[in-house]
């Protein structure tokens, strides 16, 4: 896909954990309408539960198209919602190869190990060219900032070239997602640090 083409999916990668903090969910569903509004269809993991479940929920209410793609073993632990188009797979590989493959650009929200998993292979990718597709980070609070400084300590140790610091963009709020996936600026005057490439 080009730079240039128009974006038709978004894969969201998030926490799974109705535990998170309610801001964090609150903006998963912000998230979905934006999609929706944008008329950006949300390839996730398929489940009802978490920042996973707000986002997909508020994307189908707002109208906009939903594909999840669960495993079988955690349709009943994630529960799977029944009201979206869901893809059933046999293991996290295949959900993963197929979010991938159905997916323009990837946002990343806040989330726990299954997240980072899910991050770490993305970029990866991303490092040996096998994609070059638009990755954005909702940083609220600084939430990554320990993910992007342990990328920075692999590149300051010359285990990593120092352009994949590129790989990605990062926002502070949830109104800069869409924008940033499409390469514009900040819609309404953040503060500065609002949108920013961390290099």
């Amino acid at each position: 896909m080009g730079r240039h083409d128009r974006l038709q999916s978004v894969c969201v990668f998030c926490g799974s954990s109705d535990a998170a903090d309610p801001q964090f969910l609150a903006a998963a569903g912000d998230l979905g309408r934006a999609l929706a509004a944008d008329k950006l269809r949300l390839v996730y993991g398929g489940g009802g539960v978490g920042l996973m479940g707000a986002t997909a929920r508020a994307a189908h209410e707002a109208g906009g198209e939903v594909l999840g793609i669960i495993p079988t073993f955690l349709v009943g632990r994630e529960r799977a919602l029944d009201t979206v188009e869901t893809i059933v797979v046999t293991s996290m590989h295949e959900r993963k190869q197929i979010m991938f493959e159905r997916s323009d650009a990837f946002v990343i929200l806040p989330g726990g190990i299954g997240t980072l998993e899910e991050v770490v292979e993305l970029l990866s990718w991303r490092r040996l060219d096998l994609h070059a597709k638009p990755v954005v980070f909702y940083n609220p609070r600084g939430f990554w900032q320990p993910l992007f400084a342990l990328f920075q300590h692999t590149v300051d140790e010359q285990l990593t070239p120092a352009n994949f610091m590129d790989a990605w963009t990062s926002v502070e709020r949830v109104e800069d997602i869409v924008p940033a996936l499409h390469g514009r600026p900040a819609l309404a005057s953040p503060p500065a640090e609002a949108v920013t490439r961390i290099t």
